[in-house]
């Protein structure tokens, strides 16, 4: 799924960047014009995809033509609007679906018996979470 936004880029008097989403109510910086930009994809992939797994509707994007930079922010050096776009399936495989080993204890006699009923301990913890953490 690819999602699309505007974005502004506040180059800041001190050095490094900001950047806005201004439909999204999202911002993150970078030390310069490179990163801005990588941080402006993760920033807006994490968010889209957030959002995706909690159900939450995503606002339409704005026409780029209708952005007031100087609404955003007013303290910079110089600013542009660009549109950041991001394939956030594919993103998420790379950057937030990655498997974390994770080391647990349990009792022995759980162990065995869970082993005995070929119980895939990965699966059942991660479905554990995602109820616990109403997701999904």
């Amino acid at each position: 799924m690819l999602a699309a936004y505007p974005a502004c880029f506040y180059e800041e008097h001190e050095g490094g960047y900001s950047v806005i989403f201004p439909d999204l109510g999202i911002a993150t910086q970078g030390d310069d014009l490179n990163d801005a930009l990588a941080m402006a994809i993760d920033c807006l992939a994490g968010y889209v995809f957030m959002s995706k797994q909690e159900k939450e509707a995503l606002p339409p994007p704005s026409d780029i033509k209708a952005i007031d930079i100087d609404a955003e922010y007013d303290d910079y050096k110089s600013a542009f609007i660009n549109i950041v776009a991001v394939d956030v399936e594919e993103y998420a495989k790379a950057h937030f679906e990655i498997p974390v080993k994770k080391t647990l204890s349990i009792p022995k006699w759980l162990n065995d018996t869970a082993v005995a009923r070929k119980i895939n301990f990965s699966n059942v913890l991660q479905q554990a979470l995602l109820k616990e953490l109403k997701i999904g």
